[in-house]
């Protein structure tokens, strides 16, 4: 069963980078009407190195430096002991490593109570404390950012819109891109001619039951020329009948 409100805790180097670009628009004001909750762990605050140093050469050589485990284990400690122990938490390490982040998987997540976000920096985190913590490495695509923060925003963002009570209108979440397994269908707004091109004249005509099935059809036909993948996913979900449709 969904829970009514998903707990965002995001271990960071740049705890004012998240906190501002997720305290706005619709996510700050569901925060505000307590929806969702979101923190900033600052990783820096729990270093035992008397000048704030949370990184160090990799053994081995290489190029850069990698942010070490203890400071990060503490600070994944204090989230723990704050929130309680009583199930294991599922713990996201933002890598281009891992699995690629979709709709299905923000879905699952926005099933959470608490979601922990593990942002790394320079050559990425030392290997053990990932071992110790890590439930989930989850990648936004094969590319890589200069730190895992815009990536976890991106993730909390398509997550949190999700719950219930964050969006006015639950409606939109399910009939948007991928909310069925296909793209959305184009959409209108006034003037009924802008630029000497027309709003259609289904949506024009009051009648629901057409209104939708030119909706299907649109979103079939953009998903089909846009993301095959999508569309030959979609095709092979659908029943026989539906598909001979098709």
């Amino acid at each position: 069963m969904k829970k009514s409100m998903v707990n965002f805790h995001i271990m960071t180097l740049f705890p004012e980078m998240v906190l501002d670009g997720l305290h706005t628009s619709i996510l700050g004001r569901a925060a505000q009407n307590g929806h969702i909750a979101i923190e900033a762990v600052n990783i820096r605050d729990y270093t035992l190195d008397k000048h704030g140093k949370v990184d160090d050469y990799t053994y081995g050589g290489g190029a850069g430096m990698l942010m070490q485990a203890q400071p990060v284990y503490d600070a994944y400690r204090a989230i723990i002991d704050r929130i309680g122990q009583e199930k294991k938490k599922r713990v996201i390490y933002v890598s281009p490593q891992g699995r690629t982040f979709h709709q299905e998987l923000a879905k699952e997540l926005s099933c959470e109570e608490d979601l922990i976000f593990l942002c790394g920096h320079y050559e990425g985190i030392d290997e053990r404390v990932l071992e110790e913590i890590v439930t989930d490495e989850i990648s936004l695509g094969d590319y890589v950012l200069t730190g895992g923060e815009l990536a976890a925003m991106v993730m909390v963002d398509a997550i949190a819109r999700l719950v219930p009570g964050v969006l006015h209108n639950e409606e939109s979440a399910e009939t948007e891109s991928f909310g069925n397994g296909l793209l959305e269908y184009p959409q209108y707004s006034r003037p009924e001619v802008w630029h000497e091109k027309r709003v259609p004249e289904v949506l024009l005509s009051g009648d629901h039951a057409k209104v939708d099935a030119w909706r299907l059809e649109q979103s079939l036909l953009r998903t089909k020329e846009r993301r095959p993948d999508l569309y030959e996913r979609y095709q092979e979900l659908q029943p026989p009948v539906e598909k001979k449709r098709r």
